[in-house]
């Protein structure tokens, strides 16, 4: 799908018709708008494939007058087992003289926001600034869904201590993911922004300098962040493994009590059940007594070891 935005009256605004200074917004599209794109536009035809390559890593190229930059977004999502995980996408952003372009395979939250207005004076005819804006709102979701990567491991480590199920390991080994995706992309954000921020790809305007700055210390951060996060969830998911399995063993030592416990009038009842000779007592109330008594020496010996 192809949409054409506008800056009018203080927000965003779809047009039916491409216009200079628009916002072209390119969603999953059909064969028919690639041609579209590449014929009609004049696009050139490797950076489009590029943007629509899912394996496509973050990087910056200029061909004639015509500038892409792929960068990587986050993007939520629930494996097959419903554990929340999160990969990310690559979105390509092509500079004409006349145009920006955003390129991606499906919808993503960036564009959502930059189509419903939540990104603030986003003006499509200032294209330095506008791709900047969107660079910097990027890394603001990756600091968003990072704190969110915190939020469900520290939910997690709560329910840790009567833990008995995979789940829950399974939702950290999730999330351990995907701080590998967020680092890979982050590294591969951050050097494509340098470049950028040398100024020899595209045109940077002085007032221009201190949100590309912006962009760069959010992009550092969430970084850091991810390392940090990561070293504390592989840590969490190591000590997670050691706590299901020894609640496994308090279970199997219960229940290997209870057959025990439960064996030892089984015992006593078929020797007399059998007609033994030379037994005391051949009575069935001396019997009962016997078991019930044994059984709860038993019990006593058994929790005195298992409290040593």
């Amino acid at each position: 799908m192809i949409s054409y935005y506008i800056y009018e009256n203080g927000r965003m605004t779809e047009t039916d018709t491409m216009s200079d200074g628009c916002w072209i917004s390119v969603v999953s599209p059909t064969p028919q708008e690639i041609k579209l794109l590449i014929e009609d536009m004049g696009l050139d035809s490797g950076f489009v494939r590029s943007a629509l390559d899912e394996e496509e890593s973050s990087r910056i190229e200029r061909e004639d007058d015509q500038t892409l930059i792929i960068i990587d977004t986050p993007v939520p999502s629930t494996d097959a087992d419903d554990s929340k995980m999160f990969y990310t996408m690559p979105i390509g952003i092509i500079i004409t003289d006349k145009n920006v372009i955003t390129v991606s395979l499906q919808e993503a939250q960036i564009i959502s926001e930059a189509v419903k207005g939540t990104i603030r004076n986003l003006r499509p005819e200032f294209k330095t600034r506008f791709v900047l804006q969107l660079l910097l709102r990027i890394a603001a979701l990756f600091l968003y869904y990072l704190k969110q990567i915190d939020k469900i491991s520290s939910l997690a480590e709560h329910q840790l201590h009567n833990a008995m199920k995979n789940e829950l390991l399974m939702q950290l080994l999730a999330l351990e993911k995907s701080l590998v995706y967020f680092s890979t992309s982050l590294k591969a954000n951050e050097a494509t922004i340098e470049k950028i921020f040398r100024g020899r790809v595209i045109k940077l305007y002085d007032e221009d300098q201190d949100l590309l700055e912006d962009v760069l210390i959010e992009m550092k951060q969430a970084i850091e962040m991810a390392s940090i996060y990561s070293g504390v969830l592989s840590s969490m998911t190591d000590g997670f493994s050691s706590v299901i399995s020894n609640n496994l063993n308090i279970v199997m030592w219960r229940l290997t009590t209870v057959t025990i416990l439960m064996e030892i009038p089984n015992i006593i009842f078929a020797f007399y059940g059998i007609n033994t000779v030379d037994l005391p007592l051949p009575y069935t109330w001396f019997s009962i007594a016997l078991a019930v008594v044994t059984t709860a020496i038993a019990a006593v010996i058994l929790i005195k070891w298992k409290k040593k």
